[in-house]
């Protein structure tokens, strides 16, 4: 005839009935009384005879432990005064015992925070992995070494305003803007369509009256290109001039 097996699903050893009842008793942990958990761990075990000896067995190896314990504890200590304090020294018999209850404290904590990922992650749902390749773009710009990025732009630009300065007397008269930067990009985009893509447009080229306003156009049409990745501005050196090339066909 087959055994029954039967699981005890309230405690999952004796350590954790242990630590059960340390923490229903409101027990300091490395200052257990004794006397007290064993009182309280036996009155578990009897009432464990119904289960089966084979899954009791562990309890009632834990059981005898504390009865051990118990027994140590009661013994009287010795009151002979010691030159060195490590003779002096007596192992509390409640140390490896207390050992093993905060390593399994420790452990149950993880996995209880574990148990609780679990049934978190069960509320969301994982896309299976997609090909992207068809939204990838056919040409991926990428910085070249001689490449410039908007602040150096700018800087070149600054340049031309301080120059503008000496080079010209302030004008007084305020006149309107007539071209809008949407107009200044649609042109510059014009200019290069009609130069090879590796050929290049100098960045003076794109100046006509060197008028303050048309200046600041101008850089303000160069930056929405080059945010857009529509051009590209390199320079070989400090001594050349900038220049300015078409992404794409």
């Amino acid at each position: 005839m087959q055994e029954i097996q039967i699981k005890l699903a309230v405690f999952e050893g004796p350590l954790d009935l242990l630590l059960h009842l340390i923490q229903k008793l409101e027990l300091d942990i490395y200052d257990i009384p004794i006397a007290q958990v064993t009182d309280q761990y036996m009155h578990y075990i009897r009432a464990m005879k119904e289960f089966e000896l084979s899954l009791a067995g562990e309890y009632l190896v834990m059981a005898a432990t504390l009865m051990a314990i118990k027994s140590q504890m009661l013994l009287p200590t010795n009151d002979f005064e010691y030159d060195d304090l490590e003779e002096a020294y007596e192992e509390d018999p409640r140390e490896a015992l207390v050992t093993q209850l905060l390593e399994y404290r420790k452990y149950k904590y993880a996995a209880d925070c574990l148990v609780e990922k679990a049934e978190e992650r069960q509320n969301y749902y994982s896309k299976e992995p997609m090909n992207v390749e068809a939204y990838k773009s056919e040409e991926i710009p990428t910085l070249k070494e001689n490449q410039l990025t908007t602040i150096d732009l700018f800087l070149a630009f600054h340049s031309l305003l301080e120059k503008r300065k000496f080079a010209q007397p302030s004008q007084t008269t305020i006149t309107a803007e007539e071209t809008t930067i949407e107009e200044k990009m649609q042109w510059v985009k014009k200019t290069l369509a009609h130069i090879s893509k590796d050929q290049g447009l100098p960045l003076s080229k794109l100046l006509i009256h060197y008028t303050k306003t048309e200046i600041v156009l101008t850089f303000l049409a160069l930056l929405e290109l080059m945010k857009k990745q529509e051009i590209r501005v390199e320079q070989i050196d400090n001594q050349h001039e900038m220049m300015l090339y078409k992404v794409g066909v």
